[in-house]
């Protein structure tokens, strides 16, 4: 399993084109992470409605910590072998995880 890991923060305008990049890939053993770090926009809102369409989706909300911090409460929500950490507002491509893996 390999566990991707999302800090979010303030990325409404981002976050479904990228939790679409990592549910869309072509390796399936993954568990997606995401944790809101205080946004004042509505990401909370959108994440919760993504994690209702996909299982491997896990969402938390946390009062906002900084970057780093919840990058830390990420590693500790991690069961998968591998992690690959991905920016609320960057996408990658469809088997970007199946060539890591390869």
């Amino acid at each position: 399993m390999v566990s991707i890991l999302v800090p979010v923060y303030n990325a409404s305008r981002y976050l479904r084109e990228c939790v679409a990049s990592l549910t869309g890939q072509t390796y399936t053993d993954l568990q997606i992470v995401l944790i809101n770090d205080g946004s004042t926009d509505d990401s909370w809102d959108i994440m919760q409605e993504l994690a209702k369409q996909d299982l491997r989706l896990e969402v938390y909300s946390q009062p906002n910590c900084g970057v780093a911090a919840t990058r830390n409460r990420l590693l500790e929500k991690a069961r998968g072998q591998f992690v690959l950490f991905v920016d609320s507002d960057d996408w990658i491509e469809r088997d970007t995880v199946e060539i890591l893996m390869q």
